[in-house]
């Protein structure tokens, strides 16, 4: 719903006005000399990073059988990226330099990647620490994205929204997959859940 109630506004446009035209501006005069540290900034948005970084989720899954894992990481980046590219930007036509922007598809491919890993951290300090990490991530790599001309500064919001929203949406239904684990089974080694009995001398 955010994603649908940030681009309404601007559906059809081709400029930036208001906000966007505030904030673009703004990353013009403090990065606007510096292309070489913006193009690193939007590095994490790229399919060269991504893909690999997801291959690496999907390994590590496989290996831990979480097929719940597997599941979320390929649906969870397949789907908000093919609703975003097939429905969401012919939808909204807000057209930048020629192309469709919003929402923006580095985003929503890299939101959908960093989101699936939060929901895969352990939960605890691993957790906290990646999705902090991801924050900061996203708000860099937007810098970047806004900075080099490629979007509008609400189109990174509307695509971090969405790709949140429908890798969310997604995670319960994964879940299902889970291997269930029978509430009274014994621990390892003992047939009744009781330490094994001493044997006889």
């Amino acid at each position: 719903m955010a994603a649908l109630a940030i681009g309404v506004p601007f559906a059809g446009d081709t400029g930036a006005s208001g906000l966007d035209a505030t904030i673009t501006a703004w990353i013009d005069g403090t990065f606007g000399g510096q292309p070489a540290l913006l193009r690193l900034f939007v590095l994490p948005t790229e399919p060269v990073v991504l893909l690999p970084l997801l291959a690496i989720v999907v390994l590590a899954c496989v290996l831990g059988r979480r097929w719940d894992g597997v599941a979320l990481a390929v649906l969870g980046v397949a789907v908000p990226v093919v609703l975003n590219t097939w429905v969401l930007k012919p939808l909204f036509d807000r057209v930048k330099t020629g192309y469709l922007a919003y929402p923006s598809g580095h985003t929503v491919s890299m939101v959908a990647t960093l989101t699936v890993l939060v929901l895969l951290a352990r939960p605890g300090t691993a957790k906290a620490v990646t999705a902090s990490v991801s924050t900061v991530v996203l708000v860099i790599a937007g810098l970047g994205l806004v900075g080099l001309g490629y979007h509008y500064p609400t189109d990174v919001a509307g695509g971090a929204c969405f790709a949140v929203a429908v890798v969310l949406a997604l995670s319960s239904p994964t879940r299902r997959l889970a291997p269930a684990r029978s509430a009274g089974s014994p621990p390892a080694g003992t047939s009744s859940g009781s330490p094994p009995a001493a044997s006889p001398r």
